[in-house]
């Protein structure tokens, strides 16, 4: 969970002609795959995708991701630029120490990312809906292990059975003192 504290600031609202004032609040983010839930719900497109979101479209995550229903809408227009980027830290962060080999792993799917999809994915793998809440890439991580923990073992080459077998061949000559 990322805490924020947002300062007391006086605002212009165009739509209204008229100062706002916002009193200092505490902001509770949390990334999580029920925050993208709620985003994708109201803006009908992956939140995975590669384009860029909009500055609305990202004051709408920030708030969906704001873990105070009863928090002033007003807040999310004095974020600074710093309060942003602090965001987009935390939202990429791992929070996990798990880490992955890239050796042989090919192009990803073109599938589009959606809510649905990595809910399916966590029923596919067993995991609760608990885990909804935890930050999304620790989630991220967990399916993945999921998915390389459940995949059978790879079956060896012709060569590399051979090469095994010589290996232990050798080993047993040693240890008995044979030659073959």
């Amino acid at each position: 969970m990322l805490k924020l504290t947002i300062p007391a600031a006086e605002l212009w609202d165009e739509s209204k002609n008229e100062f706002i004032t916002t009193k200092e609040q505490t902001l509770c983010l949390e990334h999580s795959l029920y925050s993208v839930s709620k985003w994708e719900a109201k803006h009908h497109k992956s939140f995975f995708s590669k384009t860029e979101k909009t500055y609305e479209e990202l004051k709408d995550y920030i708030a969906c991701m704001s873990l105070d229903e009863n928090t002033d809408p007003a807040v999310y227009n004095a974020l600074t630029l710093s309060h942003i980027q602090q965001i987009n830290k935390y939202i990429n962060e791992p929070m996990t120490a798990t880490s992955f080999s890239e050796k042989g792993s090919g192009k990803g799917s073109r599938e589009a990312v959606t809510a649905e999809i990595i809910y399916w994915q966590m029923i596919a793998a067993g995991v609760p809906f608990e885990c909804q809440y935890w930050h999304i890439n620790r989630l991220f991580t967990l399916l993945r292990v999921c998915a390389i923990k459940s995949k059978p073992p790879k079956k060896m080459s012709r060569g590399e059975i051979m090469r095994q077998n010589s290996a232990l061949n050798s080993a047993r000559r040693r240890r008995l003192g044979s030659r073959g």
